[in-house]
C-alpha cells in the first residue's frame, strides 16, 4: 500500500524533478513538463505514460486504469495507490519522466514578457510648428 507521501518521494527521487502545483493539486515536472500528479485527497496519482506504455501498465496491473476521456486517450493513467505495489508506481513514475525528459524543454509560462509598447502614430498631414 502507497500513501501519497511516498508517490511524491519516489516522483522527487527522479533526477530534476521538482514538485508545483496545478489545477489545485500537487503536480512533478522534469525539463519543465508535468510527468505525475497526486489528485486533492491523495488516494490516487497520475502518471502521464505513451498510450502503449499505458495499455501495458492497464493490463499487468489492476491498480492502473486510463483516465477520463481525451486525457486517458494521450497516456494520463491513474493509480489507485492503495492498490499499487511501490516497486511498479515507481517503474512507472521512471517511464513517465523519461518521457518527459525526452522532449524538448517546456517554456515557463511564468517567465515575464517584454512590456509592448506603442508604435507612434504615423502623421498625416504636414507637420505644424
Amino acid at each position: 500500500m502507497l500513501t501519497a507521501d511516498h508517490f511524491r518521494a519516489l516522483a522527487l527521487a527522479l533526477d530534476g524533478a521538482t514538485e508545483s502545483a496545478h489545477m489545485g493539486h500537487p503536480d512533478f515536472r522534469a525539463n519543465g513538463r508535468i510527468f505525475a500528479t497526486l489528485t486533492a485527497d491523495g488516494e490516487r496519482g497520475m502518471v502521464k505514460l505513451t498510450p502503449p506504455q499505458q495499455r501495458e501498465a492497464i493490463e499487468a496491473w489492476p491498480a492502473f486504469t486510463a483516465a477520463a476521456g481525451a486525457w486517458g486517450r494521450q497516456g494520463c493513467t491513474l493509480v489507485d495507490l492503495a492498490a499499487a505495489r511501490r516497486d511498479v508506481v515507481r517503474d512507472a513514475l521512471v517511464s513517465a519522466w523519461e518521457n518527459a525528459m525526452a522532449q524538448p524543454a517546456a517554456r515557463s509560462r511564468s517567465r515575464a514578457k517584454a512590456p509592448r509598447t506603442r508604435a507612434a502614430p504615423k502623421r498625416r498631414g504636414p507637420r505644424l510648428r
